[in-house]
């Protein structure tokens, strides 16, 4: 990881940005290398709830409020693909350490927890995720799709969804309304 990495960054989508799968997203970066990056998009639920995700593992939930949990789309790459954010804790087969305070696993053990209840504290399920191709990442924040800053558990896992693009504008002390749509380069 290089000193430019944008891991363990929150990506913010300019006002700007129409792409139907980025407008108004807040993404957390997992990975950032010279080959490029990959990113969950962490405030667009899917018309999905957990408990469908789990009936087609065929694990049961032993609480219906994990059953009713929303699904996030996590990018439109490989969307049939599953990640699991949630705060440190449990030794689960593939975990990747994003902070000290988030962490993404992707083995089916993360959900067999979840569903007897066992689970991670804090936990979210997304399909899909974000992928940029080396440069590419850093080409749209000089094109002002993108806008980066240090991660925030509380929009990470306290937020409601919806809540998380505004709040993240916020953060930084800015109206997302008053943004220019133009990149200005000095």
């Amino acid at each position: 990881m290089g000193t430019n990495s944008l891991a363990n960054q929150l990506l913010i989508a300019m006002p700007a940005l129409a792409d139907g799968h980025f407008a108004q997203t807040v993404s957390l970066i997992c990975e950032h290398s010279d080959r490029g990056a990959l990113g969950i998009v962490l405030n667009k639920p899917l018309g999905m709830k957990l408990g469908e995700v789990m009936a087609q593992m065929k694990l049961d939930p032993s609480d219906n409020r994990v059953s009713e949990q929303a699904v996030l789309r996590g990018g439109p790459v490989h969307t049939d693909r599953g990640f699991v954010l949630h705060r440190p804790g449990g030794a689960w087969d593939s975990t990747h350490k994003i902070s000290d305070s988030v962490q993404v696993t992707t083995s089916r053990d993360v959900l067999a927890a979840i569903a007897r209840g066992a689970g991670p504290a804090d936990a979210f399920v997304a399909l899909g995720y974000a992928n940029w191709d080396a440069g590419q990442l850093e080409q749209e924040m000089l094109d002002n799709a993108w806008l980066s800053l240090p991660i925030d558990d509380r929009i990470v896992f306290e937020l409601p969804f919806e809540d998380r693009w505004q709040a993240a504008w916020q953060l930084i002390g800015v109206d997302s309304s008053r943004v220019s749509l133009t990149a200005g380069h000095a």
